[in-house]
């Protein structure tokens, strides 16, 4: 699902971090090394047919890499 985070992510939580995330092998052959960490917060979204609407969001990150596989995983 396509969609575009508007204003700023509130909320910011660790869920998981170093060995305790499952995806670890995974996130270092595909971005690299470094220490990731598994967040979670609360954010307006658009959608691609324009709606809005708000979310809670889970992404990966690790320093000098920054956010990836940012998803939505539930509405609010």
């Amino acid at each position: 699902m396509e969609f575009c985070i508007v204003g700023e992510i509130a909320s910011v939580e660790t869920i998981a971090e170093g060995s305790g995330i499952r995806e670890l092998a995974l996130l270092r052959q595909r971005y690299g090394v470094g220490y990731w960490r598994k967040k979670k917060g609360i954010a307006t979204v658009r959608l691609l047919d324009g709606t809005t609407a708000r979310a809670e969001l889970h992404w990966y990150e690790a320093h000098g890499i920054g956010k990836v596989k940012l998803k939505i995983k539930e509405w609010l």
